[in-house]
């Protein structure tokens, strides 16, 4: 019995990590989001990989949820006194990761390839798949009509622009990998991790072949709340669903996956919206979902696998 889980950054680390409590990693794997992915100063860079492989090998920065734990900034900070682009700030440790991958990419391998290579050097006991070896970027239209990349978006203006719309064409005309059409098709239960359900499980939702693999599956796919009591956990996918016209709650996630899952996990603080959940033909499963990295993820995970 295998288990996927569709991925997006923090969210997705926290999640696989309390299944790692409950389940062999030869048992699971994450299927991740690419669309936060870019290019700069000749850097292949691919932040929600990274965050999960740095979490899962425990070396996640705690502070910050991104990043390498003992980091430098000597290298950006050069960079900026000399004028250079420093609104992404890459450490000094973490740029080993991006020179590895562009090298690797230079001679040839592919993201999928430079995943498995990087996890293992690394020290994650979990198989990540990218969702595409191609770069898929994830667009913005701000309210002022201006297109931004996600990362503009989500570093370089700290998420504090109003969006009108979300671009997710690149996902659109990318190619699923061989080996995550594969593993996703094969496997037995699939988890929507509580990541944003707009720019972290949307772009992969976007890819052609993945909506329609779950839909043929839904009885066993589950999908967890990133959003509690009306707010989103970490980031800004409560602001952008209000933006965009859905409803910022767990039913509004509830209504963005009920054609592509049977079951939702929803916190305690939301148990009043259980039976509108219901009305959608989901079964709507209630418990802790604030993960601690203890007993509360454990038990959470073990929510997500009985559903």
């Amino acid at each position: 019995m295998t288990t996927c889980v569709l991925s997006g950054g923090v969210g997705a680390a926290r999640i696989l990590a309390a299944l790692s409590q409950v389940l062999d990693t030869s048992e699971f794997f994450g299927l991740v989001n690419t669309g936060d992915d870019l290019d700069l100063h000749g850097l292949r860079i691919c932040p929600d990989l990274d965050t999960i492989t740095y979490t899962l090998a425990g070396l996640n920065n705690q502070e910050t949820g991104w990043g390498l734990t003992g980091e430098t900034w000597r290298v950006m900070k050069e960079l900026e006194i000399l004028g250079g682009e420093a609104w992404f700030s890459l450490g000094d440790r973490d740029l080993a990761t991006h020179l590895y991958r562009t090298q690797r990419l230079a001679q040839g391998a592919d993201l999928t390839t430079i995943t498995a290579e990087l996890t293992s050097k690394l020290g994650s006991p979990v198989t990540l798949l990218p969702a595409t070896n191609h770069l898929m970027p994830t667009r913005f239209t701000t309210s002022m009509g201006a297109s931004i990349s996600f990362q503009e978006y989500f570093v370089k203006f700290h998420h504090d622009v109003v969006i009108s719309h979300i671009d997710l064409s690149a996902a659109q005309e990318a190619t699923l990998t061989d080996q995550a059409r594969s593993a996703l098709a094969a496997a037995s239960r699939v988890v929507i991790a509580p990541s944003n359900p707009l720019v972290s499980i949307g772009p992969l939702l976007a890819i052609p072949g993945v909506s329609e693999l779950l839909q043929a599956k839904r009885d066993q796919v589950v999908c967890v709340s990133p959003i509690v009591g009306g707010n989103a956990l970490k980031g800004p996918a409560d602001r952008l669903m209000r933006e965009l016209g859905f409803e910022a709650s767990a039913f509004g996630v509830a209504t963005l996956y009920q054609d592509l899952a049977s079951s939702i996990v929803i916190d305690h603080a939301d148990a009043d919206l259980a039976g509108a959940i219901e009305a959608l033909g989901m079964t709507c499963i209630v418990t802790d979902t604030i993960m601690d990295g203890g007993p509360i993820s454990r038990a959470l995970a073990e929510a997500v696998l009985n559903a």
